[in-house]
């Protein structure tokens, strides 16, 4: 791989912000990030509610950064939270808080947002991993993000965090998607021809006072507006850290596998958003007890397989992204359940969602300390 495309790393993750008698969702993002020392301040961040705090990563060369990075980050997060007599957790969504008594954090992005959505924006009470993949240019990120979108549900199904929803199974295995759907301009982006099309696509929007700006547009994965990346954001949050790992180290070696295969002059064929829809449902649905289509062969696949399928068409590249250990947890997840398979199991066992927070705390603590 040519030394200027490092594909390099930014992930992040949004934490549920715990009351310790309560296991509920509290409004105290303010404790957490004023109480910050300096290092650890610059990585916090407000979202919509005051009950999320969002820790991002740095710039990274390479997993191997990111982890050490990320470990070093939550640690401190978690001693933070606990002075304050909090906790804070992984997971899509909050096993039973009501999103009506959570407080919107103060802030002329998220007042603008909420005065154009009402309820639709108040009720989006969901966390979410997002990961930054470094791109030669927005062109190749355009075309990198047309094939990509094909994996969408296979990384997704090994994320499923978010069963429950206001003290309810929902059924499905991540619920979190099923809640955000209701905002415009989500989901599985379009094919475009060039990076030319989306911006006339943009355009549009902007000049008929759709969006004001692209950021506005909360696509499963998209060539991000500002950064030299292109953002995967289909993922529920995880619980423990090697899983957020795994997630990234995997998006970063489809991506690039499908620039090789560009510079290469192979071609890879192009799915319709239609069909990866269908997969993505089933994600959303079954997880990793999910059959997904194989729409060249077209026919409905176990999700075992399909992962195998994915690491095989990576495994060229993963050696020299170092990332081995990291990619193949995925058959570690595979064998102990995602998120959302351990979090049901342990209400299965307890009838108790508050012993569901306490497991989700756990597990967001695990091989920390």
């Amino acid at each position: 791989m040519e030394e200027k495309h490092k594909f390099t790393i930014g992930i992040e993750e949004e934490y549920q912000i715990i009351d310790v008698e309560s296991r509920d969702l509290v409004s105290h993002v303010s404790k957490i990030i004023d109480g910050t020392q300096s290092l650890l301040h610059e990585k916090l961040k407000n979202e919509m509610h005051e009950s999320v705090v969002e820790m991002e990563t740095s710039v990274c060369e390479n997993i191997k950064q990111a982890r050490e990075e990320m470990y070093s980050l939550r640690r401190n997060l978690v001693d933070l939270a606990k002075k304050h007599n909090l906790r804070v957790s992984g997971g899509g969504t909050h096993p039973f808080s009501d999103w009506k008594l959570q407080n919107i954090t103060t802030k002329d992005r998220y007042d603008i947002i909420v005065n154009d959505m009402g309820d639709v924006a108040r009720s989006n009470l969901i966390f979410g991993l997002h990961v930054h993949v470094g791109v030669p240019n927005r062109e190749e990120g355009i075309r990198i993000q047309n094939i990509a979108r094909y994996f969408l549900p296979h990384i997704y199904a090994l994320s499923t965090c978010s069963p429950f929803w206001e003290g309810r199974n929902t059924g499905f295995k991540s619920f979190r998607q099923k809640i955000f759907a209701k905002f415009p301009r989500t989901g599985i982006p379009s094919h475009f021809n060039s990076w030319a099309d989306f911006e006339q696509y943009v355009n549009i929007l902007i000049k008929t006072g759709t969006i004001d700006n692209a950021k506005k547009i909360w696509w499963d994965l998209r060539v991000h507006p500002i950064y030299p990346t292109i953002e995967f954001r289909i993922c529920d949050m995880p619980l423990r850290i090697e899983e957020t790992l795994c997630l990234a180290a995997i998006m970063q070696c489809i991506v690039a596998k499908i620039y090789k295969l560009h510079q290469q002059n192979i071609s890879f064929r192009n799915y319709r958003r239609i069909l990866i829809n269908e997969n993505k449902w089933r994600a959303s649905r079954y997880g990793i007890d999910a059959e997904l289509i194989d729409f060249g062969k077209e026919i409905s696949v176990p999700y075992e397989k399909i992962l195998d399928e994915l690491l095989e068409f990576i495994d060229d590249v993963v050696d020299e992204l170092d990332c081995r250990k990291e990619v193949e947890y995925a058959r570690e997840i595979v064998k102990m359940g995602t998120g959302a398979d351990r979090k049901i199991k342990v209400y299965n066992e307890t009838g108790d969602l508050k012993k569901v927070v306490d497991y989700m705390i756990y597990e967001t603590e695990f091989g920390l300390f």
